[in-house]
């Protein structure tokens, strides 16, 4: 889609011409009336003609002809579409280098309900997580998440103002300066900034990436979460590429076929490393525990793999063996994951027999009345678990990217049933831990506010 909208943004916006290039009114003829976009601006030729017109016979025809007048009507609207085009151009562009960050913000908004809502009930997650008396607590997150909020949407605020007044060089800046300021703060090696959390965080990827050494739950809780995050890592990915070619601000990327293009292999490989991830994850821990459900939990991540590369084949084949071969396998493989996948959320990640206990809290609530004990919760959480998980597959698929604004809105959403999928897991998992025999007194259990009074090793 927007590769066609660039033949004609790209000829008329001095922001967009590529060197070198004319403008498409330069090659337009007279043309026939109802041709195309160009025929629009015939219109300057006609008011040269009549100006150059200027008898006595036509000094008192003021008015002009009507073939003039729809010539004019057909011009005004083709420059109003090009405009509508060029919009869509700045926004879309702008859309591909936030659109990752936003996400991740809200991921992180969700993480930390998921902490109060833990901190109100009976469940110890920093038992689980094995935590340090020094981790974040859900407010220390939303410190964090408010910051991200305002910093992400005013860097993008700031490239679309210098964009459209024409500073396309300061414009292009301001995603590279937030992605290399994101990345210092995470790898920043002083005690500032959570260090300890940081670190953890860090430390935690490296042993997703390098599973050398046994799974712990961190482990491959965050490697979950990653894999409802694919697409997010595909769009960093599609942004550095154009931010080290020097793309940003600039049309060359909407060329699909180029290096930063959407047919480029990078984006199937990016979407299926958190699954690969995950995949290595299961078989080191059937290596180490020798349990065979693990093998099955590895053969339910290896099922997208097949959707995320079918999709992508549809750019490197012809028009008739995508329709009639790889789509075909395309839509039977993606049907088998989601319902795979569902299947395994239900009968092993969590226990719907007692799921409803997580919002069982310490003290009477709104959450305690709406959730705790209700049916509808269990009926709501295997429906949207089941849509979701099918919408989910739009995502992984390389040829159904065109539309960012509802692959958007399918990640957001695939976001939110990763967070309530994060409860009832958690919960199995402490059920897990309280049936072992663990018990932890509930006075070892420092509420979340004594913490926050009493800490004093997060400096900001």
């Amino acid at each position: 889609m927007f590769e066609n909208q660039t033949a004609i943004a790209s000829s008329h916006s001095p922001h967009l011409r590529k060197p070198g290039s004319k403008s498409v009114s330069s090659d337009l003829g007279a043309g026939e009336p109802g041709n195309s976009v160009q025929e629009g601006y015939v219109f300057p030729l006609t008011v040269g003609e009549m100006k150059a017109s200027n008898s006595p016979m036509h000094t008192t025809a003021i008015m002009p002809s009507p073939i003039f007048l729809w010539r004019f009507k057909i011009g005004w609207d083709s420059v109003m579409r090009m405009s509508a085009d060029l919009r869509d151009l700045f926004l879309y562009e702008a859309f591909l280098y936030y659109n990752p960050l936003l996400l991740v913000t809200m991921m992180v908004w969700l993480w930390g309900v998921c902490l109060w809502v833990f901190s109100q009930s009976t469940i110890n997650y920093a038992k689980i997580f094995d935590l340090d008396s020094n981790h974040l607590t859900h407010r220390e997150i939303w410190k964090c998440s408010i910051w991200m909020t305002v910093i992400v949407p005013t860097s993008m605020t700031a490239y679309l103002y210098l964009y459209s007044h024409g500073e396309v060089a300061l414009a292009a800046s301001q995603p590279v300066i937030l992605y290399v300021a994101v990345a210092l703060v995470l790898i920043f090696p002083f005690d500032i900034f959570y260090f300890s959390s940081r670190y953890f965080l860090l430390r935690t990827l490296w042993r997703i990436a390098l599973p050398l050494q046994p799974i712990s739950f961190p482990d491959f809780f965050l490697a979950d979460i990653l894999t409802s995050m694919a697409k997010v890592f595909s769009d960093l990915e599609r942004s550095v590429c154009r931010m080290v070619h020097r793309q940003v601000a600039t049309i060359a990327w909407f060329e699909a076929d180029s290096v930063c293009g959407s047919h480029s292999v990078a984006i199937p490989l990016v979407l299926v490393i958190p699954y690969i991830w995950r995949l290595l994850q299961c078989l080191r821990q059937y290596k180490d525990t020798k349990e065979k459900p693990t093998l099955f939990n590895a053969l339910k991540y290896s099922t997208a793999v097949p959707v995320i590369f079918l999709s992508a084949l549809k750019y490197h084949v012809s028009p008739d063996r995508w329709t009639y071969v790889y789509r075909r396998l395309w839509l039977f493989s993606s049907v088998v994951n989601s319902l795979y996948s569902f299947y395994w959320d239900i009968t092993r990640d969590w226990d719907l027999s007692v799921f409803t206990r997580i919002f069982k809290f310490n003290k009477p609530s709104l959450c305690t009345n709406l959730f705790y004990g209700r049916r509808w919760v269990y009926f709501w959480v295997i429906g949207s678990n089941l849509i979701l998980r099918c919408t989910w597959t739009y995502k992984l698929s390389a040829h159904l990217r065109h539309n960012y604004l509802t692959v958007f809105m399918v990640t957001a959403l695939e976001m939110l049933r990763r967070f309530q999928w994060i409860f009832f897991r958690v919960e199995n998992e402490w059920n897990k831990i309280t049936k072992s025999g663990f018990q932890i007194p509930m006075v070892d259990m420092p509420r979340e506010e004594e913490k926050l009074l009493g800490s004093t090793n997060h400096n900001v």
